[in-house]
């Protein structure tokens, strides 16, 4: 049988108003827990450097990084027993409570209640990130790289419409009493109750609970005890046998994975932990295609995204350099998620493979056109540019082969486990990058990035069969 909605059949009926209804509500929270981010992170520089130091703000950034990676890992083993809307919730909860340890953080100015807020504020990035996987649970196979880019490219309103609220919020909660940078974390706050309030009252159907019982319908019956069954052919290597009782479809209560799995989807039997995801990716080229797309096109985009400030810096006075910084990386934001839809329609009529090594010839040229720009401030903005597009190209069209290579029992595992690698590798080379800069120059950390990023071609020059996860291997 096939363990996954990966057969490229029609959408039934009774599921396409389901995921009609499903990507207008993720595109909604998308806008407002974009909104909760994008607001804090803002400022957060400026608060960590005013509580902390100024040594010490990059770190506290890095630590929003880091706790929305590590985040990944329970939230998806909460998506594995209980369906998508108790782990988004459940992450935008966490991030709300690190915005409230923030904003005390400011008020007690302690150091270590607000490395352990912007761990906590990390919850956020979380949600945003598995949301996009919520997208594809029902989407229609033919359409699935689409489906993503629609939610992937709401973020682009409240990243893009955030930063301009910023300044309000801290002007209304200042008469509450707050310190001066402590208003958009407590925005952040609500804007995060807000999306979890609404995940929780609306997203009903679960949309991976529905998928599982779509995938196990279609499985034959099992047999009642004692009855004789006729001799069959011994099934695939990578079968995925049926639960013998199906709840009702009307229903989100948990499903469990199926009983026993072999060959291609050795995690099966249980569908939850990192370990797991990684001997399920481990066996299907596909899968390692799709994380290392997601995971090397973020490391490029982070290495290089960080340091432009500081290159901006050398060529600008104090008086023009957040101006221009402004400028520069609203361009970049744009060029992230602007054109996503676009992108995702790409993935879906030009193939999932054929959008990464585009998005991989981006940022070879993004990484060439910053490194070779010198103190040119536009030509600088157009790698910028670039960047964000080649890491829109990776991103989609990685996360789309990802999540269609895999067993539905498994999915939110190594989906889960794709978010922990990409914000890890993120992290470290945000931090490796400042070393590279300070030893070696920006043209030399661009070089360095363009390099990071041949593993990945060859990786997806080589044949990866793309069908069904039960029939991969």
């Amino acid at each position: 049988m096939a363990t996954d909605l990966t057969a490229p059949a029609p959408v039934r009926p009774d599921v396409a108003p389901i995921q009609r209804r499903t990507l207008r509500l993720l595109f909604g929270t998308q806008v407002i827990g974009g909104i909760g981010v994008t607001i804090g992170i803002a400022v957060g520089a400026l608060l960590a450097a005013r509580v902390a130091g100024t040594a010490v703000a990059g770190l506290a950034q890095s630590a929003a990084v880091v706790g929305g990676a590590l985040l990944a890992v329970p939230v998806t083993r909460i998506m594995n027993g209980y369906g998508r809307r108790p782990g988004l919730v459940v992450a935008y909860l966490v991030g709300a409570v690190g915005a409230v340890l923030v904003v005390a953080a400011t008020v007690t100015r302690s150091v270590p209640l607000l490395f352990l807020g912007m761990l906590f504020f990390g919850g956020g990035t979380a949600a945003n990130l598995q949301a996009r996987y919520t997208a594809v649970d029902l989407a229609d196979p033919a359409r699935r790289g689409r489906q993503l880019s629609i939610v992937v490219w709401a973020t682009t309103i409240g990243a893009v419409s955030a930063p301009n609220f910023a300044a309000l919020a801290d002007e209304v909660t200042s008469g509450w009493g707050l310190p001066p940078l402590a208003g958009p974390f407590a925005f952040s706050a609500a804007a995060f109750v807000l999306a979890a309030g609404v995940l929780l009252a609306l997203l009903r159907p679960d949309p991976l609970l529905t998928a599982r019982r779509l995938a196990a319908a279609d499985a034959p019956v099992a047999p009642p005890p004692g009855a004789v069954e006729a001799p069959a052919a011994s099934p695939p290597a990578a079968t995925l046998e049926a639960p013998a009782a199906l709840p009702p479809a009307a229903t989100d209560a948990p499903v469990a994975p199926p009983a026993t799995a072999t060959v291609g989807a050795p995690a099966a039997r249980r569908g939850a932990g990192m370990r797991a995801a990684w001997q399920v990716v481990r066996g299907l080229p596909a899968a390692r295609l799709g994380i290392a797309a997601v995971a090397v096109g973020h490391v490029v985009m982070v290495a290089v995204m960080s340091m432009t400030p500081v290159r901006l810096g050398e060529s600008h006075g104090d008086a023009d350099v957040l101006r221009v910084v402004g400028i520069v990386l609203s361009l970049h934001i744009a060029g992230m998620y602007a054109l996503s839809p676009l992108v995702g329609w790409l993935t879906d009529r030009l193939g999932r493979r054929a959008v990464i090594l585009g998005g991989v010839g981006l940022l070879l040229a993004a990484c060439a056109v910053a490194g070779t720009a010198g103190h040119h401030t536009p030509r600088l903005s157009v790698g910028l540019v670039l960047l964000g597009l080649g890491w829109s190209g990776t991103m989609v069209a990685g996360s789309t082969l990802l999540s269609e290579s895999v067993p539905a029992a498994v999915r939110p595992s190594v989906q889960g486990f794709s978010d922990l690698v990409m914000g890890l590798s993120g992290a470290g080379a945000a931090a490796v990058s400042g070393f590279v800069m300070r030893a070696a120059g920006y043209p030399v950390l661009t070089l360095l990035a363009a390099i990071a990023v041949v593993p990945l071609v060859a990786l997806a020059l080589r044949p990866v069969s793309v069908g069904a996860p039960d029939k991969e291997d």
